[in-house]
């Protein structure tokens, strides 16, 4: 289950590689993991991703027509750089080198999803999304505001995009068991 750790990581690690080569095709967009169709996913072809980046728990890459492929692996899918193109594989993105970016997806659920978004489409579907707890920004200060302003138990206070970006089921199960605090206790219940 891809969190935000996993998926910081993989953009760290995969960044450089994949912004050195121009897109080739798009040989694979399963029609269930496809989500938006105009801009379709073929128009990569050609186009190069500027930039790799993550969102919340979304995989943001930019190419340099403007348009951003967004990939969100909910709980089983998975992304690879290079490997084995299988039969389960969802999406591939084939770079001018030969390289493969692959995602496949366990399981018969088909929950992952790819869109590619125009610029103003991106800004409002990630809207809603709240703070990242990796931005220097993110304070103690600002998280302590945030807990007042949701009064939830607190496993679920963590879960929540909208207070905090990126954070699923087994990271706040992690932060939860390492904080030695109780998944039920009230977040404006903190000291």
């Amino acid at each position: 289950m891809p969190e935000l750790p996993e998926l910081e990581a993989f953009v760290i690690a995969q960044r450089e590689a994949l912004t050195a080569e121009p897109i080739a095709s798009v040989p694979v967009a399963h029609f269930a993991t496809t989500k938006t169709i105009d801009p379709p996913l073929q128009s990569l072809a050609g186009q190069r991703f500027t930039a790799v980046g993550r969102r919340a728990k979304r995989l943001l890459f930019t190419a340099d027509g403007g348009d951003t492929m967004m990939v969100h692996l909910m709980s089983a899918g998975k992304l690879v750089v290079g490997g084995k193109r299988t039969k389960s594989a969802m999406l591939v993105v084939t770079f001018a080198d030969g390289r493969d970016l692959i995602m496949s997806e366990t399981g018969h659920k088909r929950r992952a999803g790819v869109w590619l978004l125009r610029p103003e489409a991106l800004a409002a579907e990630l809207d809603h999304i709240g703070p990242e707890p990796l931005d220097p920004s993110y304070t103690v200060d600002v998280l302590a505001g945030s807990l007042k302003a949701r009064p939830h138990q607190l496993h679920a206070f963590l879960r929540d995009q909208r207070a905090i970006a990126g954070i699923g089921r087994a990271f706040a199960n992690e932060i939860l068991w390492a904080a030695m605090l109780s998944p039920y206790q009230r977040s404006g219940a903190l000291g």
